[in-house]
Parts: C-alpha cells; structure tokens; sequence
C-alpha cells in the first residue's frame, strides 16, 4: 500500500498492510521546535532549517527525511505553501536554538518578552521570558453586551484573537479570487508531490472560538445564562464558516483526503458540558458543517480534534457526521482505549491514543515507552479504524530517544503483522 492507501483502507475501518502513522499531519500531532532540533541532531539529519510553523504552540515542520525515519503516512496541506525561503524570518528559541518562522508573522520583543500582535499592531499573546509557549492576553469582545447582541460584527473581531489571528502557513492566504487560485495551485502541487494522506486544516470552533472572543469564564457564564444568545452566535459563526469552507474547498478540495475541524470539548475530568448542551448548542451546526463537506467533495472524510475525556458526546458526534477523532486522550475520564474500541471502534477512527504523552513519554524510559505503544496498538489497530499518533504534541522535554522508541514500537507491531 501507498502511506495515502493505508490511511485511507484504516478509515474505511479495515486493516492495513502496516499501522498508519501520523506525525506532525496537524496542530495536535506535532512535536515542539526544541524537542525537534533535538530529535534531528539524534538523527544525524543536518540539512534545513528549523521551521516554526506554528507560532502559539511553537512546533516545527517535521521535513520529509524525518517524515521517513518514523514511517509517517500523513502530511499537511500547509506544507504546500511558504516554500520560498524569504517566506521566512529569523527567531531564537527559549532555549537558544535558532529558527525560522514566517514572515507574516508580526512578532516584537518588549524588555525580555515577546510579543504577537495583530496587522494593526495590537498586542494579543506574550511569551514571557523562560515560557514555552505564547499565552493570550487581549479579547476583543469582552465588555461586549452578549444576551441581545446580534453579533452583526462577528467576523472584525477574529483577527483580534490569539488562536484565530495568527494564522499557520496556507491560512495566511485570503479567500479572494488571486488568493484561491494560490491556494488550489499550491494543493496541486502538493499533491502530486507525495503518496502520503493530505490533511487540510479548516478550524469552525463553535465552543472555544467564543472563549478567544469573549474569555473562557465569561463564555461559561454565558452558556448557563444565555441559552439563546449562545444558539444565535452558533448560528453566526457557522454561517460565517460555511461561506469561507465552500471557497476553500472548491480550490483545495480535489486535493486533500481529510478536512480537520477543532473544538476542545472536554478536560481531565469529563466534558465541559451536559450532552444536552452539547446537542442545543453545537450539534446541528457541526451536523450543518459535516454535512456540506460531503455534498461537496464525498471523497473527504471529517475529522474532528477534540481534547480530553469526551466519551459522554461522541454518540452525538458520531450522529452529526463525524468520521475521525484525535488526539483520543486516553488518559482522561472515560477514556479506557479498551471502551473506546469495543463501543465506537466500527463507527469512528480513533486518530491517536497510541502513547501517553503526559508521563509515558516525557518521563518514561525507552522499554516503558516501547511496551506502553505495543499494548495501545494492540488495542487500538484491531480491524482498522485507527491511525496512530501520540496522544497531542510532543512536548519540548520529550527525550529523542523516547521518540524513537514510540516509532520503534509500531515499527515492531506492524512486522509482527506482516
């Protein structure tokens, strides 16, 4: 099989050739800059860069010759674009390490700190001196009345907020008519670049978005207060989503295989909110989402990066037309990787849950990290319906050793399966 075929066959819930890896595919399967410099130099790969693609959380391009080196199937759209080294800009990371990130990003440094700021030069996240990664610090919509708004204005704040203002390589381009042309040329390229799965990243929060606008206590607040005012902004911001997802899909849409949708659903505990909520709330307008994807390219399957222990909303997601979830974070309430696979494992792609990466992997050692993965996958691979990845990022303390013995790990399983 083809790394596109392996992925593909697994999401059709049959088994493959060799498990399906991803490893940096998106946002939440990535490992952190300083973490990669040293995984490369543990690799004996001198060539390139460091390429930080991902300002907030600070991860890095994972290249083509490591992308080789753990058996990755997976690639993101991003890597279409930004291919033009004065794309880029210099920075030191907290460690020292130089890098490149890209020039569109309006980064200024304040005494020790730094700081992102939006095109107009509004601060809106600080990475304080020593910190790993940058923290939001302006939402624009906070003093704004919420129960009779009509969120007329919803789309001039976005710029105005961390997550949805600093844009990753590819979501820089504007959606007019010279910026889809880029796009769909880059996808293209792309595509007849690499036999690995495309993922592309689209984003349509309905819950954190309000969170980045309005800050996470004020929003709650606001779910408990204000059911009809949180429905109406659902309503609005899935609107405003739909009319950008049909431009980017038409450009990009022959060209990827997997569209990755993102809303943070739970904590540790559980989900932050009743499955009666999450059904009033958000559910039909995911459903509205999900369902436009398949009218206008069936080829495309949905995925769906959602944190935490979401066990009790996953029948619902499953019913609103969700095809993938990651990063199955089975270390959180109801998260049993055994439970996950007997309720859901024919109807849903567990996309993750492969290594624990809150104590297996940042603390453990290479024969702990290698019978911890050998057990997930025997889990977890079992008819298809999985594509490994390490539970979220690899964090920036992540021994290369550990990281190796993970790949290791499903290196060995998949020849045990040849």
């Amino acid at each position: 099989m083809t790394s596109r075929e392996r992925v593909l066959e697994a999401i059709q819930h049959r088994e493959t050739d060799v498990v399906p890896v991803d490893f940096g595919g998106h946002r939440s399967s990535g490992i952190a800059a300083i973490a990669y410099a040293r995984l490369k130099q543990h690799l004996a790969i001198h060539s390139g860069d460091i390429y930080v693609y991902d300002m907030v959380q600070q991860l890095a391009i994972v290249e083509p010759a490591v992308l080789d080196a753990v058996g990755a199937d997976v690639v993101e759209l991003g890597r279409g674009f930004m291919l033009d080294e004065n794309d880029w800009q210099p920075w030191v990371l907290p460690d020292g390490t130089s890098c490149k990130i890209p020039a569109y990003i309006n980064v200024t440094k304040r005494g020790e700190d730094s700081f992102l700021l939006s095109d107009d030069g509004v601060p809106l996240a600080i990475q304080k001196r020593g910190c790993l990664y940058f923290e939001q610090i302006h939402f624009p919509r906070m003093e704004r009345p919420f129960e009779d708004d009509d969120f007329a204005d919803l789309e001039e704040s976005l710029p105005y907020a961390m997550w949805t203002g600093i844009p990753t390589p590819g979501g820089h381009i504007p959606l007019t008519g010279e910026g889809l042309k880029g796009l769909a040329e880059g996808a293209k390229v792309l595509r007849a670049s690499t036999d690995r799965a495309i993922l592309g990243i689209f984003g349509g929060s309905l819950f954190e978005v309000p969170q980045f606008l309005y800050g996470m206590e004020k929003y709650l607040e606001y779910m408990a207060l204000y059911p009809e005012a949180c429905v109406r902004l659902s309503e609005k911001l899935t609107d405003l989503y739909l009319s950008r997802m049909e431009k980017w899909l038409a450009a990009v849409g022959p060209y990827i295989d997997i569209i990755l949708f993102g809303d943070d659903l739970g904590c540790q505990s559980g989900p932050l909110m009743s499955t009666s909520m999450y059904c009033q709330y958000y559910k039909p307008f995911h459903a509205r989402m999900w369902q436009r994807v398949k009218e206008m390219a069936p080829h495309i399957h949905t995925q769906l990066h959602c944190c935490g222990g979401i066990d009790p909303l996953i029948e619902p997601l499953i019913e609103a037309g969700l095809d993938m979830v990651n990063p199955v974070q089975v270390t959180c309430a109801g998260m049993d990787p055994q439970h996950l696979k007997d309720r859901y494992g024919m109807r849903l792609t567990l996309w993750g849950g492969g290594c624990d990466t809150r104590a297996v992997l940042p603390r453990g050692t290479p024969p702990e990290v290698r019978e911890h993965v050998l057990k997930q996958l025997g889990i977890l691979s079992r008819d298809g319906g999985f594509v490994f990845q390490q539970v979220h990022n690899i964090m920036a303390d992540v021994p290369p050793e550990n990281i190796m013995a993970m790949f290791g790990a499903v290196a060995e399983f998949s020849a045990r399966r040849i």
